[in-house]
């Protein structure tokens, strides 16, 4: 599970390269664990840790000489569990992801029983504890016997990790929900036994402030089971929020194919997917999902890829078309060869793009983190003086309680922890549905910055491959029959431009004749006999060379479309010109409309292309983009970049290509099309599974809306907590009003983040 990070300096100075291995961590119950986790881990000489309270796992860098047995220990001295996670099933076959879930799944219900059950008890001590009529004579003791299992058995997670905790020198959360739990209990005992609390005929009165009052009398069970059950119905919700929050990522991983038909001696043999190699032949039928990456050898067939990229139109494949694990044969039998396995596919790697993302932290969390480490220790200082001030200003030993367990509650900082994981993995799990893969939340301030997008003409704006454009007819000529005449001469040779020209005579006519005497005439075109007519297509050269000229008409439709960037082709049979055919590169049909959309974000977008001017500026025009930057050589395409930074902008980069690999890693935003080189994607910050440059739009305004939620959490968050504390110092919330606005601060939290799901 470990592997080679890059080299980095520190002072000029390059360090040994440093390995890095991702820990589950166990026993975390809020965020001031994980920040104490990291700080302990970032102690250890050359380490790097960040720890994700969210997704339960450390992401470690650590220098040579140091073991992943080393960290592990250091996290259990810190009171909590490490352990690596277990091998991709891809690999082993076994399932290591599907064994995930019942662990998480163990957890959840037994959340779930003891929420259930301190519900059960906790509804009668309530209601009897607010409601007069119903305190009938010794009802106190009725309600001890129902709080204390509550408090006792229902609370009993927060006390083991408090003690834990408290072994190690340290408080978070649960030690407030511990010491206010158990105080609120242990009072009304004393009350009980040894006050007058106990007393038959004794009433109990029920105010949602601090009130003074004889503290002998006073009972606080209502307070402790009700917390204790809010918040135990906010980690309930909580974990399924999490759990939610991650199935777009365990979606992802459940695509793939599980067993496979493969050609072993000629005969099919069906085994697990982890025991194909690379080289391997497997057969794909109709309705099957295609087991791993690889290259067609045999049939023709549509894929249908929209549960990987989100695009609805099946793909036509044939023989040497590349095809990608977990996509749905939906036509003919395919035989398919093998060329990546595992971790190497494409959907593993999306599945780890997503889930680095999902790791990683914004530096607002960051902040927050900090925050909730010194958070807890500053409460419970808050709550000693509170219990100082009030017992001082009023001598009333019972308000003085009642307000500092009140600030003890109202003070976990959950959400603060939660606000920036959920929302960040509800948005990178929905992009990946709609094909959109986010490498890390630092990627999403940079979104928010761009003013400036810098496109790449072909691959990008355009198809990269040669299209038949347009056919311009001689008088009294039929079109049709040029365009057979002249595709079943171009069918005939391998160069892209009469490919070109031969795939659109047969979608526009059908099949095509068989040419005679077929001769390819170098640098100017081909010639030969079809259906009994001499033929000649290609430059205006090689009919001049049999003395023909074209007519006005096509002569001037020929300089039109070179005018505009095109590739004029002269077509000729029995001695007369017949007619131009004009090929170039097309243009993807949604350019146009992303384009627009870019626009419309503030973006101000620029072509960049290797190409000519005259190409540059009719494909530019076409789509909409008016500032052209053309005839830029590969190795220059960062240096157009760093300009344009330098003037001021910040940039964002889409391309596909080897050539644009530097650029997308210089420009503040990288968009990698998916479609495009391994080389580029690795680059991207952004990857585009799709090849639609509309998905450019949606990937920033997933990433601008998800950013966004990240600070709405957070702002609630800090504005919680800084209202709610001066508020329960004040004596205005009753200890079990707080525990309700405590539990529900974190459930904002993660409803708030879940929001991003519906994003279209």
């Amino acid at each position: 599970m470990t592997s080679t990070a890059p080299e980095q300096t520190l002072h000029g100075t390059a360090p040994a390269p440093a390995s890095e291995v991702e820990l589950s961590i166990g026993g975390m119950t809020c965020a001031s664990c994980a920040a104490r986790i990291e700080k302990k881990l970032n102690r250890m000489d050359g380490v790097t840790a960040t720890v994700n309270y969210a997704t339960e796992k450390a992401k470690v860098s650590f220098p040579e000489g140091v073991e992943v047995a080393d960290l592990i220990a250091t996290v259990e001295k810190t009171g909590y569990t490490a352990e690596e996670p277990p091998p991709p099933a891809s690999d082993t076959g076994d399932g290591g992801e599907a064994q995930a879930a019942p662990a998480t799944d163990g957890e959840l219900l037994s959340l779930r029983e003891r929420l259930y059950i301190s519900l059960v008890l906790t509804v009668p001590v309530v209601l009897m504890a607010m409601v007069p009529a119903l305190q009938f004579d010794n009802w106190q003791w009725l309600s001890l016997t129902l709080a204390a299992p509550v408090v006792v058995w229902g609370a009993f997670p927060f006390h083991k990790a408090a003690w834990t905790n408290l072994r190690h020198g340290a408080a978070t959360m649960d030690t407030l929900v511990s010491i206010g739990t158990l105080a609120a209990l242990g009072w009304s005992v004393w009350a009980l036994f040894w006050g007058h609390a106990g007393m038959p005929g004794m009433r109990h009165g029920f105010e949602f402030t601090v009130s003074r009052g004889d503290g002998s009398s006073s009972l606080y069970l209502e307070a402790a089971a009700g917390v204790t059950t809010f918040i135990l119905a906010g980690r309930y919700l909580e974990a399924r929020a999490k759990r939610k929050s991650g199935a777009a990522l365990r979606a992802l991983m459940e695509l793939g194919a599980k067993d496979v038909a493969v050609l072993r001696g000629g005969k099919e043999v069906r085994v697990p997917v982890g025991q194909l190699a690379v080289g391997d032949r497997f057969v794909v039928r109709p309705g099957e999902k295609i087991a791993t990456d690889g290259t067609i050898m045999e049939g023709a067939s549509a894929v249908d890829a929209s549960m990987l990229t989100g695009e609805s139109v099946p793909v036509d494949v044939t023989v040497g078309d590349a095809v990608t694990g977990a996509t749905v044969n939906a036509g003919g039998r395919l035989v398919v060869e093998a060329t990546r396995i595992g971790t190497d596919t494409q959907l593993a790697r999306m599945a780890k793009l997503v889930e680095d993302a999902q790791n990683g932290k914004a530096e607002v969390q960051r902040l927050a983190d900090r925050i909730s480490g010194i958070f807890v220790p500053v409460v419970i200082f808050i709550a000693v003086a509170t219990f100082g001030v009030w017992l001082g200003a009023t001598g009333d030993t019972v308000s003085a309680f009642t307000a500092a367990i009140a600030v003890l509650i109202i003070a976990c900082p959950c959400a603060l922890g939660l606000a920036t994981p959920t929302a960040l993995m509800v948005g990178t799990g929905r992009g990946a549905q709609l094909g959109i893969l986010i490498k890390g939340p630092e990627v999403l301030e940079s979104t928010r910055r761009v003013d400036t997008v810098v496109l790449d003409k072909t691959g990008t704006v355009t198809t990269g491959r040669m299209t038949l454009q347009d056919a311009y007819v001689a008088p009294g000529v039929d079109k049709d029959e040029l365009l057979r005449l002249a595709g079943a001469l171009e069918h005939a040779s391998e160069h892209p431009i009469a490919q070109a020209i031969a795939v659109g005579a047969i979608e526009r006519t059908g099949s095509l004749p068989v040419p005679e005497n077929f001769e390819n005439v170098a640098g100017l075109g081909v010639q030969g006999v079809v259906d009994g007519h001499a033929v000649l297509v290609g430059r205006e050269r090689l009919l001049k060379g049999w003395s023909i000229a074209l007519p006005p008409e096509l002569a001037e439709a020929k300089a039109a479309a070179e005018a505009e960037g095109r590739t004029a082709v002269a077509v000729a049979w029995d001695g007369e010109a017949r007619g131009v055919l004009t090929v170039a590169d097309a243009i993807k049909e949604t350019s146009a409309e992303a384009v627009a959309e870019l626009r419309s974000l503030g973006l101000a977008p620029v072509l960049l292309t290797g190409d000519n001017q005259l190409v540059a500026k009719s494909v530019a025009k076409a789509v909409g983009i008016d500032e052209v930057i053309a005839e830029v050589l590969p190795q220059d395409k960062v240096d157009v970049v760093k300009r344009l930074q330098g003037e001021g902008r910040t940039v964002a980069m889409v391309g596909d290509g080897v050539n644009d690999a530097a650029a997308l890693a210089t420009a503040d935003l990288g968009l990698a099309m998916g479609t495009g080189t391994d080389a580029a994607i690795e680059a991207g910050d952004l990857t585009l599974v799709r090849g639609d440059l509309r998905v450019a739009g949606d990937a920033i305004r997933l990433s601008r809306r998800t950013l966004a939620t990240i600070k709405g959490n957070l702002f609630w968050a800090f504005g919680y907590n800084v209202a709610a504390l001066p508020l329960a110092a004040f004596g205005m919330l009753n200890p079990m009003i707080a525990g309700a606005a405590m539990a529900f601060s974190s459930v904002f939290v993660v409803t708030n983040s879940l929001r991003l799901r519906s994003f279209k």
